[in-house]
């Protein structure tokens, strides 16, 4: 049972600093909440805050430049589907700042980056594998589905669930594996999108309750974000994963002798 504990509290650990990014951007959403600089709305500050802590990451060597890069990525896609989110009045900014185009502050491009960032982090302190990856020809155009979804069920039906379907059907050989010490764990890799999805929902809670966006039925009190939105985190974790293990695979792919990529799994390179 001790033992059983100590790796608990490692994994806790480790967890907590390839989360260190979010943190961060949670830190400073409080704190901004009670403490104001004249002449710099709180947007701006944020943003300030964000780019500091991502060069000094990268830095000190908590980040690598190939992961900066998959973050910048982030960052980009993040922000295109904010502003167009944004813009169909799916939730709002209401604070005003010179950093903001089309009603979107620069800083909310952190927050998809920050998930990134996590990903990165734990791939790389959790010797993080994949087993039986599918094709890219399979994984790639299910992340544009996935995520061209959010722009188009404005307009023609939500095909997330049916969505949803395909990636237990794609991924139900898949396992992650991932070391914890000398201890070596894996699990279904569809769970770890579930959990994955959770934490940012709870996440997404404390940034609401926080003021760093607001839904529709928020503008007036804050309730609690709808359990759908779950569902929502779940796929944007999927496409993020998909991003991130086939640039990771793209880079073996330089570096490893064609018979060693037959190999059926994606380990961290970074």
């Amino acid at each position: 049972m001790k033992r059983a504990f100590l790796y608990l509290l490692r994994f806790g650990w480790l967890q907590a600093l390839s989360c260190l990014f979010p943190a961060v951007i949670f830190l400073a959403l409080a704190l901004s909440k009670v403490i104001t600089i004249p002449g710099l709305p709180r947007y701006d500050l944020l943003l300030l805050l964000c780019l500091l802590m991502q060069v000094w990451m990268v830095r000190s060597g908590l980040e690598t430049r190939d992961e900066l890069k998959v973050i910048t990525v982030f960052h980009l896609i993040g922000l295109l589907l904010e502003i167009y989110k944004v813009h169909m009045g799916s939730w709002s900014y209401q604070e005003d700042a010179y950093s903001k185009i089309f009603g979107v502050p620069l800083y909310s491009g952190f927050m998809y980056a920050s998930v990134a960032s996590y990903l990165c982090q734990a791939w790389r302190r959790l010797d993080v594998t994949v087993t039986n990856w599918p094709r890219a020809y399979v994984t790639v155009p299910l992340a544009a589905a996935i995520y061209f979804n959010f722009f188009t069920h404005h307009y023609i039906p939500d095909f997330r669930w049916f969505l949803t379907a395909a990636i237990f059907l794609i991924f139900w050989r898949s396992h992650v594996g991932f070391s914890v010490g000398d201890l070596r764990l894996k699990m279904p890799l569809t769970l770890s999108y579930v959990l994955i999805g959770f934490f940012i929902w709870v996440a997404e809670n404390i940034a609401t309750l926080l003021g760093a966006w607001q839904y529709p039925n928020q503008r007036e009190s804050w309730h609690l974000v709808h359990l759908s939105k779950i569902s929502s985190w779940f796929l944007l974790v999927i496409v993020s994963f998909i991003i991130v293990a086939q640039l990771k695979q793209l880079k073996a792919s330089l570096t490893t002798r064609p018979s060693e990529l037959r190999e059926a799994s994606t380990q961290s390179q970074a």
